[in-house]
């Protein structure tokens, strides 16, 4: 089924978290929770959207884990893959379908890629100088040995990329390499046959492609273009492993794909997988084979945006395939813990399951948002966790659903009471909570995500300053009607502050929802569309809920510390 040209389809990726153990904060804040907000903003506004993500299965890590774990490396990834799944389910990430690089669809689809970029000369084979590790006695994929960056000096690069300055490198390219495997650094080079993909080739299409996407980030331009006008290599997109996508070429059969040639298909393979849950009604190749009315949005952490600025698009171009690519990335820094890196590796910093254990996820998706990473490294400390919380989620939205539902249950019971008719301040109130409105749906609609969590703020706080401007608590002794009347805005004001900030804490506004009785219809409405404070009208019933966030007390942040360290 072909996508109808008169209507924008949405189609969102994050960056696929790796197998390798459960992720860290700054996974979800550098890719997978904008990309989620993302999502549930655009369907709240009726647009067509899928939203896909999985794990990335392949590659040195995976198998090494799995080692560690004492585990098959199929098995290892079976348990990660579910446990992962569960804990992106529990923080609310609401995927379309969260799939696995290591599936039969991405499987095919990466040996149709390699046959096609053959087919055009951009495929070679060669001989080449590789690390052998005589501890191990084999070959030394390039994730299994590690040493001294030559760019930056960083101490714990790997053979494929410097995580610290993003740089590509050659396993041989290390300065005091050692066996990840053994710790030997008994190594020596010698010669084996791999396949390249002449990535140097495309150099001009490549460049060309990214000129022609002028609404990205700076920093995803910048990183994009620093490869570039460093000049592309040749990249080699073999490895001596046994677990991975297997090479479909004669005298290649014991190696597989190096994983950052497999794992950006995945995105295509991941819609394939979907769309066989349910074959009659979906077709994955309407939003990725020639979809010209597919608006095409990435997430990922800076240390991914070379990959998808010109890896894969290279390989893309190079397919000459009508293959639907990038029309946004989204890329973000790192969010640090206490100025140093969060480190699924090295286990520095808090995990997600670890998260979930002490505090509510919509608690770690509103802050995650408000200390974005998006124009600079952001330090996370506990101090400033406490804050943000404390001040936003308890003082500012979290006291006005309370205060005024309770209010209101005192001295009316638990039904939206009629009162007189709203004033030129509830006019006055309702424009106000538009134009934020506005505001907030174009930094969202823009992915300013914390120029977003900044007007949601501004909107909450109309809120408190309205009630406290109108008393209803002493206007209750002396004019009972108008205090109703108040009372009945602020609860339509709840109903409006709940439904904005569903993208971002759906589980609070789930529950006010629910406290207000809200239809189908009434739960599913764009912001723009309750944007009313006579939505609600008189005799809704509702309840009260219990207090929607705790305080992150000083206690508390002492525990933390002692628990996570700083």
């Amino acid at each position: 089924m072909p996508g109808d040209d008169d209507v924008t389809r949405y189609l969102i990726t994050s960056a696929l978290p790796y197998i390798n153990g459960v992720k860290h904060l700054g996974t979800l804040a550098g890719s997978l929770l904008p990309a989620d907000v993302f999502a549930r903003f655009l369907r709240q506004e009726k647009e067509d959207v899928l939203f896909i993500c999985a794990t990335d299965e392949h590659g040195t890590p995976a198998e090494l884990s799995a080692l560690e774990a004492g585990l098959d490396v199929q098995a290892y990834c079976d348990k990660m893959h579910a446990i992962q799944a569960d804990i992106y389910r529990r923080f609310g990430l609401s995927f379309d379908h969260f799939g696995r690089s290591s599936s039969l669809a991405n499987r095919e689809l990466t040996q149709h890629f390699y046959r096609k970029l053959q087919e055009q000369g951009y495929i070679e084979s060669r001989a080449i100088e590789q690390v052998y590790s005589r501890a191990d006695g084999r070959f030394l994929p390039d994730r299994y040995v590690v040493g001294t960056c030559p760019k930056c000096g960083y101490e714990a690069a790997r053979g494929d990329q410097c995580e610290n300055c993003t740089a590509l490198l050659e396993p041989t390219d290390l300065l005091n390499p050692s066996s990840t495997l053994s710790g030997s650094s008994d190594l020596e080079v010698r010669s084996t046959n791999h396949l390249f993909f002449k990535l140097d080739a495309l150099s001009v299409s490549v460049r060309n492609w990214v000129k022609s996407r002028q609404n990205w980030p700076r920093l995803t331009s910048s990183i994009a273009y620093k490869w570039l006008d460093e000049g592309l290599q040749e990249r080699c997109i073999t490895r001596d492993l046994k677990w991975g996508v297997p090479v479909p070429a004669k005298a290649f059969e014991e190696k597989v794909f190096y994983v950052w040639f497999d794992a950006p298909v995945e995105y295509i393979g991941a819609t394939k997988e979907w769309a066989l849950q349910n074959p009659a009604a979906r077709d994955w190749q309407s939003w990725w084979c020639d979809a010209t009315d597919v608006v095409y949005s990435q997430f990922m952490a800076k240390d991914n945006v070379p990959f998808h600025t010109v890896f894969w698009p290279a390989m893309v171009l190079g397919s000459r395939e009508a293959w639907t690519m990038a029309t946004q990335i989204k890329s973000f820094n790192w969010l640090t813990y206490y100025g140093g890196k969060f480190s699924t590796s090295q286990k520095r910093g808090v995990f997600l399951d670890a998260a979930l254990d002490i505090r509510p996820p919509d608690e770690w998706r509103y802050f995650l948002l408000a200390q974005s990473p998006e124009s600079d490294d952001v330090s996370f400390t506990w101090a400033q966790f406490a804050n943000v919380i404390n001040k936003d989620l308890v003082g500012n939205f979290g006291n006005f659903v309370n205060r005024t539902l309770k209010l209101t249950q005192s001295q009316f019971g638990n039904q939206v009471p009629a009162g007189g008719r709203t004033t030129d301040v509830e006019a006055r109130l309702q424009a106000d909570c538009l134009s934020i409105l506005t505001e907030y749906s174009n930094h969202l609609r823009q992915t300013n995500f914390r120029k977003a969590i900044q007007a949601l703020r501004s909107l909450w706080s109309l809120g408190n300053v309205y009630l406290d401007a109108r008393a209803p608590w002493t206007l209750v002794k002396t004019d009972k009607e108008t205090a109703a009347m108040v009372l009945r805005a602020a609860i339509n004001l709840i109903r409006i502050f709940a439904a904005a900030a569903y993208p971002v804490i759906p589980f609070t506004s789930e529950k006010i929802f629910d406290a207000l009785h809200l239809t189908d219809a009434e739960r599913q409405a764009a912001c723009h569309e309750v944007c009313d404070l006579a939505a609600i009208g008189a005799d809704r019933h509702f309840v009260v809920p219990d207090h929607l966030f705790k305080r992150v007390e000083d206690a508390d942040v002492a525990k933390y510390k002692e628990c996570f360290g700083e």
